[in-house]
């Protein structure tokens, strides 16, 4: 957009944006991104995580506080995992001290982690395996 209009100033740019941003389909699409998005600590990194949320939301209620904002990201985090973050983080809470927490409790603890059996279904096929060839 800067480069095809680069002529005009920034209150006519603002007014773009705001204007590209505010229609309804805008507003459904970033609904729709915050509520499907889920959080998986194998695979997300906290802060990028919660801060990406936290920009969404204030895109979409640009009156809504910062207490709610953050309780509204918290709850997407859901279970345990959300309790342990209350549990560590008084009202009112900074979006630094909620992210901090969450990178202590997700690196520290088991707290939101999937547990898996690779290592012993590996173990179990190979001794299974040995055991079904026998000699005739």
């Amino acid at each position: 957009m800067r480069q095809d209009h680069s002529k005009h100033d920034w209150p006519w740019g603002k007014s773009e944006i705001i204007t590209k941003c505010t229609n309804n389909y805008w507003i459904f699409t970033m609904e729709n991104v915050f509520e499907s998005a889920i959080f998986n600590s194998e695979k997300d990194k906290p802060l990028t995580r919660f801060l990406k949320q936290k920009d969404r939301l204030a895109a979409l209620h640009p009156d809504m506080s910062d207490i709610m904002i953050h309780m509204k990201i918290l709850r997407k985090f859901g279970g345990e995992l959300e309790h342990a973050i209350n549990c560590r983080c008084v009202e009112p809470c900074s979006a630094e001290d909620y992210s901090n927490s969450m990178e202590d409790i997700i690196t520290r603890t088991r707290i939101g982690k999937t547990w898996t059996r690779i290592h012993m279904e590996s173990k179990m096929v190979s001794q299974t395996s040995r055991y079904d060839k026998r000699p005739e």
